[in-house]
């Protein structure tokens, strides 16, 4: 079956219903039921639970509070780099921006313009920058970190579809990461702008941040923005800055000139919060 084919049920699916229902459920606390669902996760994902900074799936009300869990401190050490990985999960795609074109799989390119919900003067200081998609399954940690220090200016979110983001779905569906919800933050760092970009997908109940909290609900049609510009909200290099209420994608973007990514970096290569992922060049 081709990967097109593959993903046709998922237009005709009523993923905002089964979404909002998701969202539903995984944040109702319901005892021994919560925990039962709870340990057959755990067993079906293969969860590491002994990283958590708390390892008892009894210590858990609701599944929202068991998948957004921390982790222990020092087992995510930051690598010596310019910008480390800001999740654990799986690389989809890094590289280059080719003018406004971002990789998405074989025969898929969008804009970064689409990305960031249209701003064409935003999408413009990426121009030939360089970017990275990282996939987080659901047995991976579902909080994000920040790649290097920033402040952040601005955050937009965006609505659209809800498509899951699976490695099958991005092959099948065209600009699926610029197509889906998402909630776009830009930060200004010692090195130029960089952006965020929560990628939402089918049963994400929301997505939330440090800064503001569940960014989604509500799920409108419009556009919605924030500026803080004016406001001195600054995050260090690992500090955590948002979390998925059940799992997606993450996209960053990165202005020119490239960036020098990790050697050993590769499409569907397993990864890990705060290992090495690039350096700014030498100018």
């Amino acid at each position: 079956m081709s990967d097109r084919s593959a993903v046709l049920p998922q237009y005709l699916f009523p993923k905002q219903a089964l979404t909002n229902f998701a969202g539903w459920v995984a944040g109702k606390e319901r005892g021994a039921v919560t925990t039962w669902i709870i340990r057959r996760f755990v067993a079906k994902y293969g969860v590491d639970m002994g990283e958590a900074l708390e390892s008892d799936i009894n210590h858990y009300k609701s599944f929202n509070q068991f998948f957004t869990r921390a982790l222990k401190p020092g087992v995510r050490p930051l690598a010596q780099a310019d910008l480390v990985c800001p999740v654990d999960g799986a690389i989809s795609q890094f590289g280059a921006i080719e003018g406004d074109q971002i990789f998405q799989a074989k025969g898929h390119n969008y804009s970064t313009t689409a990305l960031v919900g249209g701003d064409a003067v935003l999408a413009a200081r990426f121009a030939h920058g360089s970017f990275a998609t990282l996939y987080l399954s659901p047995k991976d940690y579902h909080r994000i970190h920040m790649p290097c220090d920033g402040r952040l200016v601005r955050m937009i979110h965006v609505p659209g579809d809800l498509f899951s983001v699976n490695p099958v779905t991005a092959r099948g569906v065209p600009g699926l990461f610029a197509r889906n919800e998402r909630v776009v933050c830009v930060f200004e760092s010692a090195h130029g702008p960089f952006v965020l970009v929560l990628v939402g997908a089918t049963i994400v109940g929301s997505m939330a941040t440090v800064w503001h909290g569940v960014v989604n609900p509500p799920r409108g049609g419009e556009l919605r923005e924030w500026h803080y510009a004016d406001q001195q909200i600054a995050l260090g290099q690992g500090e955590e800055m948002g979390r998925f209420l059940l799992g997606s994608t993450v996209v960053m973007l990165f202005p020119p000139p490239p960036l020098a990514f990790n050697p050993d970096w590769a499409p569907t290569r397993p990864v890990r919060l705060g290992e090495a992922m690039a350096n700014f060049a030498n100018l």
